[in-house]
């Protein structure tokens, strides 16, 4: 059987929810109001998915820099380049 090569390969466990959670919307991080400068974690909901990440991002930390429709544009360090990243805020949590 040949391999594939897609964009959500390798994510069965990244990106599959628990039983308790499938079908559940969260809307307070959906409707969580961020800010330019805030610090977010990338946490992939496989829910929702408009607006996700790609898998190598999964727990990574990021500082919003603008806002494109309804998504948030991220600017993250990966290894010594930096990466610009476009999620919808179901794909990011807060941090303090």
């Amino acid at each position: 059987m040949r391999r594939t090569h897609g964009i959500r390969q390798g994510t069965r466990s990244i990106a599959s929810r628990s039983k308790s959670d499938r079908g559940r919307l969260f809307i307070r991080r959906v409707m969580h109001p961020y800010e330019e400068g805030d610090k977010v974690a990338i946490v992939i909901d496989g829910g929702n998915q408009k607006g996700m990440p790609h898998r190598r991002f999964q727990g990574q930390t990021g500082t919003i820099t603008g806002k494109q429709g309804r998504a948030y544009v991220l600017a993250i360090k990966d290894g010594n380049m930096a990466k610009t990243i476009v999620a919808r805020s179901e794909h990011l949590r807060p941090l303090e």
